[in-house]
């Protein structure tokens, strides 16, 4: 662990006063997110796993195409976009990622069924991060 370099990591995101940043540099991952009452929490999760996992035959993911927080409703009080089981069209909106205040729906590009979530609501991705994965017909 490189302790100049989270504390360089841990300064930037207080100074551009956003609610989390992660890095990742080989091997090396931390994750910086502010919590309620301005303080900062520092996280270092294993190794992370390779960006290419293997895919099953006739499976498709939808990934993200921005960094941002996913979200599977439109709201709190709304049902999900979308649930395992669920047959997508290209074209229909699935979830969320909120970047910078300003709400992105994401469409699904294949037509098929819903057979894995691969996020959690509320949770930061990156970009091209896996967010479901579609059985396609």
């Amino acid at each position: 662990m490189d302790l100049e370099l989270i504390k360089k990591i841990i300064k930037i995101a207080e100074e551009a006063d956003i609610s989390g940043l992660a890095v990742e540099q080989g091997d090396f991952r931390v994750e910086v997110k502010r919590e309620k009452g301005g303080h900062m929490v520092v996280s270092q999760p294993g190794p992370s796993k390779p960006k290419e996992e293997a895919e099953e035959e006739g499976m498709a993911a939808i990934t993200a195409p921005m960094v941002g927080t996913f979200y599977r409703s439109p709201s709190p009080d709304s049902p999900p976009y979308v649930e395992i089981g669920d047959r997508v069209e290209p074209g229909k909106t699935v979830c969320i990622i909120e970047a910078m205040k300003l709400f992105n729906e994401i469409e699904s590009e294949v037509k098929g069924e819903v057979v894995k979530m691969l996020v959690e609501n509320g949770q930061p991705v990156e970009y091209g991060q896996k967010l479901f994965l579609i059985r396609k017909e």
